[in-house]
């Protein structure tokens, strides 16, 4: 209702100023509808002017008019509203007439303050009412003794000290507004930046990768073709080769179950943790089979794992420390051991250097050619990989990661410029904050676009209470604060967070976060709406300019 007043008297200041004197008229009469009562004779109702009366009967506490306007200044026709039945209407042409009082309320001055209109109900009921009608001119019959004073001058001082305070702050709020759009500008195009860099990128690792490729492929075929293998010819040459390679993916291998070993112990350690708590903290008298089970299962399972003796060392880094000549096997004592005579054997060995790597090269392009047309199978690699081999298939290996690491980081920036930030990409700036407020044993906290979480005092975990979906806009009907602290009336975003954890026995939370313009980002209330759905209302100056463009709108309406 206050509200409401409000409004009436802004739209009817100027309106004011061309009426008689308040002194002339009916008491409880407003200023836009003062040319009804001119008349010092007759009166004819507002909403059915057919119907005349003399104006003695003004404010006689009888209700006269179907729509109660000859009684402004007393509560006789407070009973009238929109929903009443029909009322025989004597003198008019119809005889009925829809029972709808004309005037708003009874009029309040409030001198020093604001002028508002007040339910005919409260009039002369015994009760200062001194938040609509400071001036305390309703109880004017002192019905009971009550005698309201007249408080328009500090109610008035103080509420235009608000107000001024709360015009400050919106001021400050559309300059954070500005700010964070500024920002979040910027962002947007470090990101177009960021794509522009990863493409160019991604374009000089592929030809990176193909010449890598190309240099790895050449040297395997080299090293097939070769005739003495690892530093060594003949029969000691192969089965080096073969043991070499043979430890070395035996070490790969072992290298992986190592590190799915860890992985799986990690998972253990948490999952205990999990079970301990959930033992420790489990209320006994919770008629749940499920969680009760669980728990003796964990108590017959730490029984058994305290009785049995703890593993013995398992630690296997000696294994997978690179072979060398300190650990492992030190594979070059081998390969530069000139005892196999299988050279001496060997017709290419008495032939001038430049002549056998003639032969040897054209040996190798001829049966390269056969394996390419189908005419011979290809040889299995059985010796050791060179040196410069394994250099290139690392760098191609290298290459690969790169590239498949700079493709998802394009992908995820692309998303996230697709992504929407609502109204001029705002909600960028505001990315991975957080603001919290706390609420009894629980603190409440909204991650911008992320997530909205409860978090118990008690150490008794954590609750996702939704994550981030989309940005939707509904119509707030709240009533104003002069602290500033409220959603207002009008259209306001509404950020929805669903596919939280799941309630006991119901479905998975969600929260709808209502925003409100405010100079700083706060959360101001949570509530639950209805079982596992939940209400925040926060300030944001993201949302002010939405805000006083939604409350224009309103403001038109009326």
């Amino acid at each position: 209702m206050m509200q409401q007043s409000q409004t009436f008297a802004v739209l009817t200041a100027m309106g004011a100023l061309s009426v008689a004197a308040a002194g002339s008229l009916p008491r409880g009469v407003g200023p836009e509808f003062a040319s009804h009562y001119q008349s010092k004779d007759t009166f004819r109702c507002i909403a059915n002017p057919d119907v005349q009366i003399s104006a003695s009967r003004v404010n006689d506490n009888t209700c006269d008019c179907p729509d109660g306007s000859d009684e402004p200044g007393t509560a006789a026709c407070a009973h009238i509203d929109p929903l009443s039945p029909q009322q025989p209407l004597p003198g008019s042409s119809s005889g009925t007439t829809s029972a709808k009082n004309s005037l708003p309320g009874f009029w309040c001055e409030n001198k020093g303050h604001i002028g508002a209109y007040m339910p005919f109900i409260y009039v002369n009921d015994g009760i200062c009412d001194h938040d609509l009608c400071c001036d305390g001119s309703e109880e004017y019959a002192s019905v009971g003794g009550t005698k309201c004073q007249n408080r328009c001058a500090e109610i008035g001082k103080e509420y235009r000290r608000l107000a001024e305070e709360k015009d400050k702050k919106m001021r400050n709020a559309q300059t954070q507004r500005s700010k964070m759009i500024a920002d979040s500008e910027a962002l947007r195009k470090q990101t177009e930046t960021r794509i522009v860099e990863l493409e160019n990128e991604i374009r000089t690792t592929l030809a990176q990768k193909v010449t890598l490729d190309a240099k790895y492929k050449e040297l395997q075929k080299k090293d097939r073709n070769r005739v003495v293998k690892s530093g060594g010819g003949g029969k000691l040459g192969v089965l080096l080769g073969q043991a070499k390679s043979r430890v070395n993916e035996l070490r790969e291998t072992l290298t992986k179950v190592a590190d799915e070993r860890d992985r799986l112990r990690i998972k253990v350690n948490e999952l205990d943790t999990v079970l301990r708590k959930l033992k420790e903290e489990y209320n006994p008298n919770f008629n749940d089979e499920g969680v009760k089970a669980a728990v003796k299962s964990f108590e017959d399972y730490a029984a058994r794992e305290s009785g049995q003796a703890p593993p013995a060392g398992d630690d296997v880094s000696s294994v997978l420390a690179e072979d060398g000549e300190h650990s492992g096997i030190n594979w070059v004592e081998f390969e530069s051991s000139e005892d196999d005579t299988d050279i001496i054997y060997s017709f290419e060995a008495y032939l001038p250097a430049s002549l056998r790597e003639f032969i040897h090269n054209q040996k190798a392009a001829l049966r390269d050619w056969l394996v390419e047309n189908g005419l011979l199978a290809e040889k299995e690699n059985t010796t050791a990989e060179s040196q410069a081999t394994r250099e290139a298939r690392e760098a191609k290996d290298q290459a690969d990661r790169d590239l498949r690491s700079k493709e998802q980081d394009l992908e995820n920036e692309k998303s996230d410029l697709s992504q929407d930030y609502g109204p001029s990409n705002i909600f960028r700036s505001l990315k991975g904050q957080c603001i919290d407020i706390d609420a009894g044993e629980y603190t409440y906290e909204l991650c911008w676009l992320d997530k909205t979480m409860q978090k118990s005092k008690k150490g008794h975990g954590n609750t996702n209470m939704g994550n981030f979906k989309r940005i939707d806009h509904e119509t707030a009907d709240d009533e104003e604060r002069l602290d500033g602290k409220s959603l207002g009336k009008g259209a306001r975003m509404v950020l929805r967070y669903e596919d939280g954890q799941a309630c006991w026995n119901g479905p998975n939370r969600r929260t709808d976060v209502w925003l409100g313009c405010s100079d700083k980002e706060e959360l101001w209330r949570v509530t639950e709406a209805e079982k596992c759905v939940y209400k925040m209302e926060v300030g944001t100056p993201a949302a002010c300019d939405e805000q006083v463009q939604g409350d224009a709108h309103v403001k038109d309406e009326l």
